[in-house]
């Protein structure tokens, strides 16, 4: 009974008081009323796709809409071909079809909020890695008309976490506000990320563990994570993101 109550205790402050938290300041905040009211325009975050010939490869995440945004985080793929004069955006969403190409600018507005660059590669590392890309989003298992859950996944953030974790190379983890990103697309419950060197347990998304050299210590528990990260003298709190001095 007492390791039941020191649980409950520890789960309390660990994830639902800064949940808990994170919900009141969202409230308090200013955000738009409905999806017709949101600013989905261009943030200006990447460099016009005319300012140079160079591929690129963008990983790109922005707060999500209604009170969720107050633990989410949406986040999605940019490619730009070696001497292309646009950007191609690809992102998951939770209505029609959900694979959406060129649905929204490159580095649009999510709901209002101003999006924030996870990975940017340029040159001819982006440009070899552009085909693989290509390919890990044809073959995401989950592209078909019902294939998006809000929670535990698979949704936005499962399918750029499938992407990265199909594609050697493109070395990030999605934040830990990116809720959805650990939901086990490939089926695996337990895996091994060669490229990240990062252990996963997963409970079908709804908990889970992760621990290894990109990662550290992450503990999920419905979708909110906490953890720590020694490589990079960061802590990792629900809702809110990573804090560190070398982040």
């Amino acid at each position: 009974m007492r390791a039941l109550k020191l649980f409950l205790l520890a789960f309390a402050l660990i994830y639902l008081l800064p949940a808990a938290l994170a919900a009141v300041l969202w409230w308090v905040g200013s955000h738009p009323q409905s999806w017709h009211d949101a600013d989905w325009a261009s943030a200006r975050l990447l460099p016009a796709a005319t300012e140079t010939g160079d591929a690129a490869v963008y990983i790109l995440a922005a707060r999500t809409g209604g009170l969720k945004g107050a633990i989410s985080e949406h986040s999605w793929i940019v490619v730009k071909e070696k001497g292309a004069r646009s950007y191609e955006r690809w992102d998951k969403v939770g209505w029609g079809n959900p694979i959406r190409h060129n649905g929204y600018p490159a580095d649009g507005r999510w709901y209002s909020n101003e999006p924030r660059v996870v990975l940017a590669l340029t040159g001819t590392a982006a440009e070899a890695l552009i085909p693989k890309v290509r390919q890990a989003i044809a073959q995401y298992p989950y592209a078909m008309r019902g294939g998006y859950t809000i929670f535990p996944g698979p949704n936005s953030n499962t399918f750029v976490a499938y992407v990265l974790r199909a594609v050697p190379g493109l070395d990030v983890a999605l934040p830990p506000a990116a809720v959805g990103r650990d939901y086990p697309a490939n089926g695996q419950l337990i895996s091994v990320d060669e490229d990240r060197h990062d252990l996963r347990l997963s409970l079908f998304g709804y908990a889970g563990v992760t621990v290894g050299l990109k990662s550290g210590l992450e503990v999920n528990i419905l979708g909110l994570v906490a953890g720590i990260d020694p490589m990079r003298l960061a802590v990792k709190v629900p809702a809110f993101g990573t804090y560190g001095l070398l982040t």
